[in-house]
């Protein structure tokens, strides 16, 4: 009698995106912008259910005044990356990187238990 596997269907988790602007009124380009970097994320981790992205205008009349915060929430913890830059853009991306970096810290220190 051959032994059959058993089947494992993974629990899909579904990823929430917030966008919150602090001093302003996000485009709906910049909206889309960020939409589209973040849903990325999954490709790294695909256990993120909550990420939070706030905007924010520190002093609107000096350089380097826009601030980027991002928290991603994953089973167990909270990951939190803020950078400031020239354009939201720029300080999207650049958190973006630091928490792949955080992403994949996490994911090996989940591997290796």
């Amino acid at each position: 009698m051959p032994i059959q596997g058993l089947n494992y269907k993974k629990k899909e988790v579904i990823m929430e995106i917030f966008i919150r602007s602090i001093h302003f009124d996000a485009t709906e380009k910049l909206q889309a912008f960020i939409n589209k970097k973040v849903e990325k994320l999954e490709k790294s981790y695909d256990e993120i259910q909550k990420v939070e992205v706030q905007l924010k205008v520190e002093k609107p009349a000096s350089a380097l005044n826009k601030t980027t915060s991002i928290n991603i929430v994953v089973p167990g913890t909270t990951l939190f990356v803020e950078k400031t830059s020239d354009t939201f853009e720029e300080s999207v991306d650049m958190c973006l990187d630091a928490v792949k970096v955080q992403l994949a810290k996490y994911k090996e220190k989940q591997r290796s238990r």
